[in-house]
Order: structure tokens, then C-alpha cells, then sequence
């Protein structure tokens, strides 16, 4: 029996992409037309997506959102976690 042909990754992933690709632009017109541009977290994803670019997209894009500091915060001021770091030499505490 022989192996099977391996599929072609657009055949298989390219409608999902497609989708969230969709949902990306849809989520970037929400904020724009609410003016919430300059949310923290709206600024990290723009960096992001400049990582699209880049040759280990994945990984950058996954750095790029994360907190590169090394200390622990003291105790968590919230129970959610916000999704990107703020930037500013603190590890994220906002919500």
C-alpha cells in the first residue's frame, strides 16, 4: 500500500484563514470607528501583525504580544489576563 499524498496546506487551512482574516478586519473597523485606537492593547496588535512579515511569523507574533520581564509581580490586581504587554517596563496587570 502506498503512503498517502500529503495535502496541500491551502487546501486545507485556507478557508480558516480566510475566516479569521475576515474577523481581523471586522474587529480593526470596531475600534477604529469607536476611536479606541490608542488602547494599549490595539497598539501591541498593530506591532503584531508587522511581524506577519518576518520569517518565524508565529513566534514573533506570539513575542511580540508577550511580557519580556523576568520579575514577578507582587500579587495580581485583576483575574483576567489582557492579552499583550502595555510596554511601559511593568509586567501586565490590566484587564
Amino acid at each position: 500500500m502506498k503512503p498517502a499524498k500529503p495535502q496541500n496546506p491551502v487546501d486545507l487551512y485556507f478557508m480558516d484563514a480566510r475566516s479569521k482574516l475576515i474577523d481581523i478586519a471586522a474587529f480593526m473597523d470596531r475600534v477604529e470607528r469607536e476611536a479606541a485606537t490608542d488602547d494599549f492593547r490595539y497598539q501591541a496588535f498593530l506591532k503584531a501583525l508587522k511581524e506577519l512579515g518576518t520569517e518565524e511569523r508565529a513566534t514573533s507574533v506570539l513575542l511580540s504580544l508577550s511580557d519580556p520581564t523576568k520579575e514577578l509581580i507582587p500579587r495580581a490586581t485583576t483575574k483576567a489576563a489582557s492579552g499583550a504587554w502595555p510596554g511601559d517596563g511593568q509586567p501586565s496587570t490590566e484587564g
